[in-house]
């Protein structure tokens, strides 16, 4: 299909987003741009935060991940149920407890100004370069599939991606993103659906049929056994359960759209859907990446992972249609990702690190103090997909865990220690503990995965490798990062808390 052609149904998607925030945003705040006035209808919350849970990221490198790693990846979704149980049932009640806007607040009311400030940044440096990651992979697609057919350079192509996603978020913030969201789950996964039914039906054959070719190739594997595997299913699961206490339960993007509904048992009941929905939705993303495998071992096509549901999508086999479904289907997993994060991070800077909730001045100059902000986080954006388009890296799925299990480990950490404790931080010290336990884990990883970090890096580490050997022989650290940080953060908070009866901490009865 002509590039202008898929263009033209961007484009349209765009003006689409833009009629619905117009609607949505009328008569906006500061308090809907941060918590969408708290009456935010739960369903909609639920079905939106698919959308925003899964990302281009999960529509292009977790389908082309099944031809090394089989179904492998469901393990870490299993995880994902005990930790979402967790969120619902632990975390949920203490933020509409508090009656929170910025879950960092927590941190302040529990241990102090320096912890609040802490878990802000680890939030904001991680969602940063999560979010960006993840838009540079969607833009990469767009631009080798639309824009480079039509002579539009990358940067272009980002700057105006960003400036759309602007023109949609910046009055409404989280009032206009649940719709929004909610439409764009719509699109992708009826896109996803689509597709699978497409190249099955080209195969000649149907779902069950395709099952079996996929069986037989041994990618249906779910569980690995493998204990010193990176994939090993304890690993996976156990890694799974904090990734998602951790990236949406202690998220402020995810958990914004969980407190701007009403009630508290109304949050709840969107968590455990949202989770459901999520399940089944993951195992069609790896169905998908099963039957594409399949098509490119028929067709003989080779590309690299990230590239193999475009390349197929698009290629001259398929009717246009399929095309259209596959690029409305693909924009429509970027963007929820990416609205929330640039709304989440504005929320979080004004908040929690210059606390203009704090501070005098009129709703006008407060407002204004927030669309600097929000301006500023997107060019921050914009400069990072830069960036990751110099490094150029694949499989992106595996360098966003990775840095997760970096990032959030203090979040992880602080949160864990004020809920199961009633011990006193000394606030000055909190930042080195902060600081320590991530680079801690790094170091840790590096010496279990030295290969990981070679290609990565692209430098040589003999040497590395030999201490590897000597001391984790086999073994390599997966998905389990983020708790070996968290552990190492709650160890190093401990060394430098002391009793204090006099304040209990605020546990969840």
């Amino acid at each position: 299909m002509s590039p202008v052609v898929l263009f033209s149904f961007v484009i349209g998607y765009f003006l689409l987003l833009l009629g619905v925030a117009w609607y949505t945003s009328r008569n906006s705040d500061n308090e809907s741009f941060f918590i969408g006035n708290r009456n935010s209808n739960w369903m909609l919350v639920a079905f939106g935060m698919i959308g925003t849970s899964l990302s281009g990221v999960t529509f292009v490198s977790v389908p082309g991940g099944v031809g090394s790693g089989n179904f492998y990846y469901y393990q870490i979704v299993l995880g994902y149920l005990l930790g979402y149980m967790v969120i619902a049932f632990v975390l949920i009640p203490l933020y509409y407890r508090m009656n929170l806007t910025s879950i960092y607040t927590y941190l302040e009311k529990r241990f102090g100004i320096n912890a609040h400030k802490a878990g802000a940044f680890f939030f904001i440096l991680s969602r940063t370069v999560g979010a960006t990651a993840r838009l540079y992979l969607v833009i990469s697609v767009l631009q080798i599939f639309i824009f480079n057919k039509m002579g539009i350079p990358f940067e272009a192509t980002a700057f105006v991606i960003l400036l759309l996603i602007l023109l949609y978020t910046f009055e409404g913030g989280v009032k206009t993103i649940i719709y929004t969201d909610t439409l764009q789950t719509t699109g992708m996964l009826v896109g996803l659906v689509a597709c699978i039914i497409v190249i099955i039906k080209t195969m000649g054959t149907d779902f069950g049929g395709a099952m079996s070719m996929m069986a037989d190739k041994g990618y249906t594997q779910i569980f690995n056994w493998d204990v010193n595997a990176p994939s090993f299913a304890l690993k996976h699961i156990v890694g799974g359960m904090f990734i998602a206490i951790a990236m949406t339960g202690l998220d402020q993007e995810m958990m914004q759209k969980n407190i701007s509904v009403k009630t508290l048992k109304d949050s709840q009941k969107n968590i455990m859907t949202f989770t459901a929905v999520l399940m089944f939705v993951n195992f069609l993303f790896l169905v998908l990446g099963g039957v594409l495998y399949l098509y490119a071992a028929e067709k003989g096509i080779n590309v690299p992972p990230d590239d193999l549901f475009p390349t197929i999508a698009l290629s001259e086999t398929f009717s246009g249609l399929i095309g259209v479904i596959f690029i409305i289907a693909l924009i429509s997993a970027l963007f929820p990702s990416v609205d929330g994060a640039i709304t989440s991070l504005t929320s979080c800077f004004c908040i929690d690190i210059i606390g203009l909730n704090k501070k005098a001045g009129t709703e006008k100059e407060k407002k204004n103090t927030r669309l600097k902000v929000h301006f500023t986080f997107a060019a921050i954006f914009f400069l990072m997909v830069l960036l990751f388009k110099w490094i150029n890296d694949k499989l992106i799925i595996d360098f966003i865990l990775k840095f997760a299990g970096i990032t959030y480990g203090p979040l992880l950490g602080l949160f864990s220690f004020g809920i199961l404790t009633k011990r006193q931080l000394n606030d000055k010290l909190i930042w080195v503990a902060c600081i320590a336990a991530p680079l801690l884990a790094l170091s840790v990883d590096m010496l279990s995965n030295p290969a990981w970090y070679e290609a990565k890096l692209h430098l040589s580490m003999p040497l590395l490798k030999e201490w590897s050997a000597a001391t984790f022989g086999k073994y390599r650290i997966g998905n389990e990062l983020i708790l070996i940080n968290g552990l190492f953060t709650f160890a190093g908070l401990w060394l430098i808390s002391r009793k204090d009866p006099s304040r209990l901490s605020l546990q969840v009865v």
